[in-house]
């Protein structure tokens, strides 16, 4: 399969034409129109270097709202209210934290400056949005997504004490329930998601879901 480069025309390749890893094309833009046309399709911009890469991987790793599992001992944290959750009270700060956060096996942060500003641009917009964790009145938790329509795309989450994360993403899920979120988009498979609930299907249903839902 070819990789497509763009250019600062607002364009992208049918998602079927992206490689075995589901890199789609290189190059373009940040624009928020840009993301937003990219999230609507089911694209993802993923950094190895300056150089913007975009992906929409096959099968695509998805939680459904209803379906989230939620163990023992997290239910007995939440019930014990070892943090406070908020949304949208510190995206600024989730951000730079997922930034900057030290990831085992990897080099470096794919959020980028240029990235950076263009999710702030989306969130003053509000198509993105943030959740938090706090204890002891610190962000200890928490993550960021773009929201269109009834779907969520999830990009990153940190923690700097143990559980932050995931109680953050439990509490938000049950928000987006709320609000009728149909489908919560986790891009690649990670072992801490899958526990969660969140599974793989084909690139095709999740195409279709996004032209349901968005």
């Amino acid at each position: 399969m070819p990789i497509y480069a763009l250019d600062n025309n607002l364009w992208f390749p049918p998602v079927q034409e992206a490689d075995s890893e589901g890199l789609l094309a290189m190059g373009g833009d940040l624009s928020v129109d840009r993301l937003l046309l990219a999230y609507k399709r089911g694209i993802f911009p993923w950094f190895e270097g300056d150089t913007p890469l975009w992906w929409c991987p096959n099968p695509r790793f998805v939680l459904f709202p209803n379906e989230i599992v939620i163990s023992t001992s997290m239910r007995s944290i939440i019930k014990k209210r070892n943090f406070r959750f908020t949304v949208n009270k510190a995206f600024p700060e989730v951000i730079r934290a997922c930034k900057d956060l030290k990831r085992k096996d990897q080099e470096g942060t794919w959020i980028t400056n240029a990235l950076e500003e263009s999710f702030v641009q989306l969130h003053e917009l509000g198509f993105v949005h943030s959740a938090e964790a706090w204890q002891d009145n610190k962000l200890v938790g928490g993550l960021y997504g773009v929201k269109m329509g009834k779907v969520f795309f999830g990009e990153s989450m940190f923690s700097t004490v143990s559980n932050a994360s995931k109680f953050a993403f439990i509490s938000f899920v049950e928000e987006l329930k709320k609000e009728g979120i149909q489908i919560i988009d986790c891009q690649v498979y990670t072992a801490h998601l899958e526990s969660l609930g969140a599974k793989m299907i084909a690139r095709e249903s999740f195409i279709n879901l996004l032209n349901q839902h968005i």
